[in-house]
């Protein structure tokens, strides 16, 4: 194996609670494996959507390796993990995949990789069966309900067609998953190689993401949870339509920030790794808050749909169908939240759109 050691020293790594740093500010190439950690390596692989990339890491786990989701299911992922296993990763043995969640750039490639090294395949019960759900979505009935919800939430039928078609294509790029699972569970406590992790869940971007704490290295897999320079999506959709998934991905996030020291290194599902946890988190919270007073003052002077309001809270942005399903569904999420926090009121009109008003 040929893996690149950066330069992060995990004992000096102590940085003011108010402060983020960045400790590897260029990320693998394609064909690079680079450790961040002693016997962590960080790869990078490639996505074909506005977000390029997702990162994935292995964990020395005795004579083998675990490794930390997959990638999306498409044939340039197993492309870039045959030329990685054939260079940097040659030799490798994998015996163990854990997958965070459901979504396809982090499952999509778990059949394959498991059949290929035939290690065992870890999920949190509800991400396994989620994506089983994802896998079985389009049929006829699911379909209908979907264009209901986005009816309900005043779409037109052009933008729901759009959102029905291309906008959810990256629900289909995952291979088949494998036959069974090894559960994993909040608080559980498992071993991989010398360390000892914790797992932790938490909803919101998924239903109960995996999230790996080990506090004697100090190091955190936050998964899609706190990402370091963006904002992962959190949103609703018409399987669960009054779910309050803005609340549960709040109340996570204060958790995380009671349980994390300030000085883990934080090891994310996109962007780079960073210091500055709780700070992070705070920056999270207060730009949800943010779009609720958006939201809040639009529904102040007159009653809105969730279509309507979209570019009230998406206005810089040029939405792709992709990206239109997303901003939908963050949309309600945030419409949902203030409704169960009694900012505001939905008022149904007789066509079965439901408007709201803040209180």
């Amino acid at each position: 194996m040929d893996i690149k050691t950066s330069s992060v020293k995990t004992d000096a790594m102590t940085a003011a609670s108010d402060e983020l740093r960045y400790p590897i500010e260029t990320p693998p190439a394609p064909d690079q494996a680079i450790e961040v950690a002693p016997g962590v390596p960080w790869i990078r692989l490639h996505l074909p959507f506005r977000l390029n990339h997702v990162n994935v890491y292995l964990v020395k786990d005795g004579d083998g390796w675990t490794l930390i989701d997959t990638g999306i299911g498409n044939e340039a992922t197993i492309a870039a993990w045959t030329k990685l296993f054939e260079g940097p990763l040659a030799g490798m043995k994998i015996t163990r995949l854990i997958v965070t969640h459901a979504h396809p750039d982090h499952v999509g490639l778990a059949g394959w990789l498991v059949e290929r090294f035939k290690c065992s395949f870890y999920m949190s019960q509800v991400e396994y069966l989620q994506a089983v759900y994802h896998q079985s979505r389009g049929t006829e009935d699911r379909v209908l309900n979907q264009r209901m919800f986005f009816r309900r939430h005043g779409m037109d039928e052009t933008i729901t067609d759009k959102l029905l078609g291309r906008g959810q294509d990256y629900l289909k790029r995952v291979s088949s998953l494998p036959p069974f699972y090894h559960r994993l569970s909040d608080q559980q406590e498992i071993s991989i190689g010398t360390r000892t992790f914790k797992v932790i869940t938490g909803g919101g971007h998924a239903l109960d993401q995996v999230m790996l704490y080990c506090a004697a290295d100090k190091l955190f897999f936050s998964a899609d949870q706190v990402l370091s320079k963006i904002s992962p999506n959190v949103s609703v959709w018409a399987v669960e339509p009054e779910a309050n998934a803005l609340g549960e991905y709040l109340t996570s996030l204060a958790s995380l920030s009671r349980m994390l020291p300030d000085d883990v290194l934080v090891l994310p599902g996109h962007g780079v790794p960073f210091f500055g946890v709780k700070t992070r988190i705070k920056q999270l919270a207060d730009h949800h808050e943010e779009r609720c007073q958006l939201i809040a003052d639009a529904c102040r002077a007159a009653p809105k749909t969730s279509a309507e309001l979209v570019p009230v809270v998406f206005h810089k942005h040029v939405l792709d169908p992709h990206q239109t399903g997303f901003a939908a569904g963050e949309l309600i999420a945030h419409v949902n939240y203030m409704l169960v926090e009694g900012r505001l009121e939905a008022v149904e009109q007789p066509d079965g759109v439901v408007r709201f008003k803040a209180v």
